[in-house]
């Protein structure tokens, strides 16, 4: 740390009942108060090299006894006062960055130029300052830091100013140096306040020679230094203004997909909802986590809500933002071709113009096939979500229906997650009344299920009949299609069917279906082995099918439904939308698998 000192008279400063006095021979005829500090001073030093002095003795006029000149803001306190005042006297004074600043405050203040006197303090103080200060990349970073606390005086004198743009020259002079030194700056600009730190990022910014990598690391190491003491009572910053330090971090951010990592995004937007950020700042953050929102995890998501903003567990409208953004890429028009690209195809002019056009058309379906890739991953991501969200019981419906068909119908393989998103919300919403549970389940594609999740949903209660015979049907149909033995229907099916006056034989085929149909279900478990329990009672299914369709019987019989081989596939094709007819269809199918064996 550099220093100067100034001045070659020993230190004759004394206290005596708390006044604070200089020894001389020549009697005191200065009284100055500043703060709870009174000096006894003498006019001819101080009144030489301090015009301001000047003018406030002028204005007290001669008096037999002095008056107490009162300076009760004066800045940089006592200790600053002091310190001029022994340069008045010639005393040797030390200056260093941690007491340049109040020093050159105060000596403003009392207006120590060379209008007063020639090689004034104020002089002296800029010269120090350009040429030992700013050099030096410690120095100046003291030097900024201790001017808050004198911040509009440091910016009427330029002291600010000059040391945010040396700190910045400094860093993009960096940019040429090995890794190790670029990433050093990061560090030391985390520990200025947030006013400081964003005058000098945006001046790096706008240089354009730092890297928006570089930058975004920059970001997360200062944000990663300030969240945690935004909580009101643990710092400082916390307690002046701490949606100002949110506001300015996120005005930061660099505009490049992938600048900053998706879940330092998702760390702002949890402490945007926690500080009463505004509204812009929140919608910007999600904007940003949606184009890259195949990087988020589960707990990513699952955002504690602003306070008064509802009784939900999560905030979940913030996510709906995010699916949005993430969802618009795939549709604005694809961007041409940088311009080192083109220069790369004009010179290849060996090749065949057939080359070139397979080469683009090549790179073309590469980018739209991670494109493709990235829907799947989000669509796991937010199905994967649903699943948690699922269990609050504040949760209105509407919200989950509305995320879950935002996901395009390509980006599930399968919809056995969207069927557990269904059968855990339903259990957390025992109160939902008929329509509410058809309306649910009308988002889930029957044909998506797999097998273990049509064993599921086959002997799961909580779901609509309907929904559960068309699992039923889909899976003979399925079986029936790829050429093996179609599945037996269920006992309590075919008893339904026999008990509503067809005078139809149930049959014997009974084994597999029997486990599906009238298996208890587990409370949340997708194990097969607990599907094996045969507990659920004939007289369930048949309220429902009574329920579902307002009748008592009268059910198809089940021989007017055997088909030919042709109008059979049709048949498989087509989903009758009356329960009634899909048990009989799906009755007729065995039978007629079973003639034919």
């Amino acid at each position: 740390m550099r220093f100067m000192k100034l001045g070659t008279r020993p230190d004759t400063f004394f206290t005596t009942e708390a006044i604070r006095s200089v020894s001389s021979e020549v009697s005191t005829d200065l009284r100055i108060q500043v703060q709870r500090s009174l000096y006894h001073l003498h006019k001819f030093p101080m009144l030489s090299k301090c015009l301001r002095l000047q003018q406030l003795c002028s204005e007290l006029g001669d008096a037999a006894e002095p008056a107490v000149i009162h300076l009760p803001d004066f800045p940089g306190g006592a200790e600053a006062f002091e310190l001029c005042a022994k340069f008045c006297y010639g005393i040797t004074v030390t200056l260093s960055p941690l007491n340049l600043v109040p020093v050159w405050c105060a000596a403003y203040y009392l207006r120590m130029s060379d209008d007063a006197d020639r090689s004034n303090l104020l002089g002296k103080l800029d010269v120090f300052f350009s040429s030992c200060i700013l050099q030096r990349w410690k120095d100046t970073l003291a030097t900024l830091r201790s001017t808050r606390k004198h911040a509009p005086l440091c910016e009427e004198l330029g002291v600010t100013g000059r040391c945010v743009d040396a700190i910045a020259t400094a860093i993009i002079s960096s940019s040429t140096l090995p890794g190790a030194s670029r990433n050093r700056w990061a560090a030391d600009l985390s520990e200025l306040g947030v006013d400081h730190y964003w005058r000098i990022m945006v001046v790096v910014k706008s240089a354009g020679v730092i890297s928006s990598k570089l930058v975004g690391e920059a970001l997360q190491i200062y944000a990663g230094r300030w969240l945690a003491t935004m909580v009101p009572g643990n710092g400082q910053e916390a307690t002046a203004k701490p949606t100002l330090l949110m506001e300015k971090i996120v005005s930061l951010l660099p505009p490049e997909k992938g600048s900053v990592s998706c879940g330092f995004l998702l760390k702002l937007l949890k402490a945007a909802n926690f500080l009463h950020a505004s509204a812009p700042v929140k919608t910007e953050l999600a904007r940003r986590v949606g184009l890259q929102l195949e990087e988020a995890s589960v707990q990513d998501l699952l955002i504690p809500p602003a306070a008064n903003s509802g009784d939900t567990l999560y905030d979940v409208d913030v996510v709906i933002t995010m699916l949005e953004e993430f969802l618009l890429q795939g549709q604005s028009p694809a961007a041409s071709p940088p311009r080192e690209e083109k220069l790369r195809r004009q010179r290849r002019q060996s090749r065949s113009a057939e080359k070139v056009e397979f080469e683009v058309h090549e790179n073309s379906r590469r980018s739209s096939s991670a494109s493709h890739s990235s829907k799947l991953r989000v669509a796991k991501l937010i199905d994967s979500y649903l699943q948690e969200i699922a269990k609050d019981k504040n949760l209105p419906m509407e919200k989950l229906i509305a995320i879950a068909e935002a996901i395009p119908d390509f980006a599930r393989v399968d919809h056995d997650d969207l069927y557990r998103v269904i059968d855990i919300y339903l259990r957390s919403h025992p109160e939902l009344d008929k329509n509410s549970r058809k309306h649910l389940c009308r988002m889930l594609d029957c044909k998506k299920l797999t097998v273990e999740a049509c064993m599921h949903a086959a002997q799961n209660e909580l779901l609509p009949l309907r929904v559960v015979l068309q699992v039923l049907f889909f899976e003979q149909s399925r079986a029936a299609m790829s050429g093996f033995q179609v599945t037996e229907l269920a006992n309590n099916i075919k008893a339904l069917l026999a008990n509503t006056g067809t005078g139809e034989p149930v049959g014997k085929e009974v084994l597999k279906l029997h486990h599906i149909a009238t298996a208890s279900p587990s409370e949340d478990g997708w194990s097969i082995s607990r599907l094996k329990r045969p507990t659920a009672k004939l007289q369930t299914v048949k309220t429902k099918l009574e329920e579902e369709n307002g009748i008592d019987g009268g059910l198809i019989p089940g021989e007017a439904l055997l088909r030919t081989p042709s109008s059979r596939l049709k048949a498989l094709c087509s989903l009758p939308k009356n329960p009634k007819k899909i048990i009989t269809k799906l009755l007729a199918m065995n039978r007629s698998a079973n003639e034919r064996n």
